[in-house]
């Protein structure tokens, strides 16, 4: 009785360490078959086993993990295809400006108004549609009026007694009287001497362009009657434009008379100018809640009223500053990362600390002591890269610092 009491003892034994062998075997491979999956696209997405992103909608990948070292090490070739640069750590003078959004407009200082110096008829018009350029000197319209043909009668009489008295200052004090009248309604030096030359009195007169420009208006037609002072056409002076910028209310006191501002104009960057602002509005715009400032730009033949500009107003001047390239440093909730290297083809994340920047660089306070070399392109990839081989965040273990 004893030794069948023994042997069902020792059998229950036996099956209950089957069982936990059994169990334990079966949670370590379930343990073992949960692998990390990330996005290819957006690979700051890490779950437990797949699925999608949550994204783009793309199917997780699972990552390849290859222990715990922080750094990471690329084939020549990856390098090359990751188009990954780095830039020696250096300090200098930074100086930081505030990017204010801008527009090119007409300069109305230029701008000239053709009228009619008398009434009459507008008998041809040379110009017939806007856009059109003018040069000194070209021919504008021809008007019909019986005004005008009445002083060169007038002015003709007076030189006749001019030259039948030479002796009587009277005469000639009349006929340069009758001249300045032709003048003012518009007559030229040459048409003067043409009337003096034999030249017929005619009713027609032909206008010329005073100066050059583009008809950016045209007022009347062909056969239309117009009074003295009647509108003709508009012409505008591109030579110069005016660059309005756009300046929110805690930028104010950082914009006077005379300040320098770096301008360039969307897609022609190349072309920049640095022009003085010559106007502040003297109160911010109600609707927008924006202070426009003004400057003239010169125009070196392609810029046209209507583009936009990107306007820098400089803000501080700091000496001894480390600065890298905008696209060398990583953002996120977590902080700012930057790529350092630490041998040939080899890289590893640094947490650092930023300050000031403008529209190209960027200042770092703290984080890079010691580093002699950043990646300035290529990190984006080099992250992807890292979470793929490693399964993790490269920030996973930094402390954390905070943005100045």
């Amino acid at each position: 009785m004893r030794n069948k009491i023994l042997y069902i003892f020792l059998g229950f034994a036996v099956l209950s360490a089957s069982v936990f062998l059994s169990s334990c075997t079966d949670k370590k491979a379930k343990e073992n078959s949960i692998q990390k999956h990330t996005c290819p696209m957006h690979p700051q997405i890490i779950k437990e086993g797949p699925g999608t992103c949550p994204i783009c909608g793309m199917d997780l990948v699972p990552v390849n993990s290859k222990g715990t070292s922080k750094e990471i090490i690329l084939s020549e070739s990856q390098v090359q295809l990751a188009n990954i640069k780095t830039a020696m750590v250096s300090s200098g003078d930074f100086k930081s400006s505030k990017v204010l959004n801008g527009r090119l407009l007409n300069n109305p200082e230029l701008t000239e108004v053709v009228s009619s110096r008398y009434a009459g008829r507008i008998e041809k018009l040379y110009i017939k549609e806007t856009g059109r350029p003018v040069s000194v000197g070209q021919a504008l319209f021809e008007i019909y009026s019986e005004e005008l043909q009445t002083l060169q009668q007038d002015y003709l009489l007076q030189v006749k007694q001019a030259a039948a008295f030479p002796d009587e200052q009277i005469y000639k004090t009349l006929r340069e009287g009758a001249k300045s009248k032709l003048r003012l309604f518009g007559y030229s030096n040459a048409q003067i001497s043409a009337l003096n030359n034999g030249a017929k009195v005619s009713p027609n007169v032909t206008v010329f362009a005073k100066v050059s420009g583009i008809v950016n208006e045209l007022s009347v037609n062909e056969g239309q009657y117009v009074s003295e002072g009647s509108p003709i056409m508009r012409l505008e002076n591109f030579n110069q434009l005016w660059v309005e910028a756009d300046v929110y209310p805690a930028e104010v006191s950082q914009v006077r008379i005379g300040s320098l501002l770096k301008v360039s104009v969307n897609g022609l960057n190349a072309q920049e100018q640095t022009v003085k602002i010559n106007y502040i509005s003297p109160q911010i715009d109600p609707a927008s809640q924006l202070l426009k400032v003004r400057a003239v730009i010169q125009n070196p033949g392609n810029f046209q009223p209507g583009m936009q500009a990107t306007v820098l107003l400089p803000a501080s001047r700091i000496k001894a500053a480390m600065s890298l390239p905008l696209e060398a440093v990583m953002r996120d909730a977590k902080g700012a990362h930057v790529w350092i290297q630490t041998a040939k083809n080899t890289f590893e994340p640094r947490m650092v600390t930023t300050g000031e920047e403008d529209e190209t660089q960027i200042i770092i306070t703290s984080g890079l002591e010691n580093v002699k070399e950043v990646v300035i392109s290529g990190t984006y990839l080099l992250s992807s890269e890292f979470i793929l081989k490693k399964g993790s965040d490269p920030t996973v273990g930094h402390n954390t610092m905070k943005h100045d």
